[in-house]
């Protein structure tokens, strides 16, 4: 059976999603059916965010947002919320020169200020030292939970309009929407979950209104570079509609 080339499938296609984000989904359970404890499950997660983070800047993807940590996540056991932290805090410096390489730039969303001063420290260097480059923006979403994102932006808007800097009758989405943290970046057109689970999980809820989803069976580290074309190359079958009839 002949070798199926995504990537030139893809480009031949055209129609590319713009910004794609993953509910990265499954590392607990990959482990548990080896035998192995929870960590070497992130362990293996985080060598499949390397892969599909390449893999993305390699066919033009311009905003890649993943999943990283949610705010309930902190309810797991403390040893593995420690292990992952401290894989954060690893890799976010350890990656910066690759990213470079790759004419990438990182940025990061959710309530940073919750996480440690070493891990704020190493994220924000990181972020200023990939600031200039050009290519795909690779967006952690970290301590993050999309009501407590939809909120903070009504805090801040009550804020402002006590302060006579809006004007309540002129309030919109598109207003709205410069006071999430994703201010700036169009809403994701592909949101991909992986390990078979149907839910977003307090993920962009208020940017995902019209985000086509894909959801694989496929645990997080066994993710490649195959499986994440596939759910673009589905993506390009999609007729997007917005909520509009298209004429017959």
């Amino acid at each position: 059976m002949p070798r199926i080339n995504y990537e030139k499938k893809i480009a031949e296609n055209g129609n590319l999603p713009e910004h794609v984000a993953i509910i990265m989904d499954g590392n607990g359970r990959w482990a548990s059916r080896r035998g192995q404890p929870r960590t070497s499950g992130h362990n293996a997660g985080v060598n499949t965010v390397k892969t599909i983070v390449k893999a993305a800047a390699r066919i033009g993807i311009k905003i890649l947002t993943l999943y990283t940590f949610s705010i309930e996540n902190w309810k797991r056991p403390k040893s593995e919320v420690s292990h992952i932290m401290r894989l954060l805090y690893e890799k976010t410096r350890s990656e910066v020169d690759e990213l470079n390489s790759n004419n990438i730039r990182l940025t990061a969303m959710g309530k940073i200020d919750g996480l440690s001063v070493s891990r704020r420290r190493a994220l924000k260097q990181a972020m200023e030292a990939t600031k200039k480059n050009t290519g795909m923006v690779l967006n952690l979403a970290l301590n993050y939970g999309g009501r407590t994102e939809i909120l903070e932006a009504v805090k801040k808007i009550v804020r402002d309009i006590k302060r006579g800097l809006v004007n309540p009758r002129k309030l919109d989405e598109d207003m709205f929407a410069k006071y999430l943290y994703t201010n700036g970046m169009p809403d994701p057109d592909l949101l991909i979950r992986t390990s078979g689970e149907r839910r977003l999980s307090n993920f962009l809820l208020w940017q995902t209104s019209y985000t086509e989803l894909y959801v694989t069976d496929v645990l997080w580290p066994d993710f490649g570079e195959s499986d994440f074309f596939k759910a673009v190359l589905d993506y390009q079958t999609r007729n997007r509609r917005f909520g509009e009839v298209t004429a017959s």
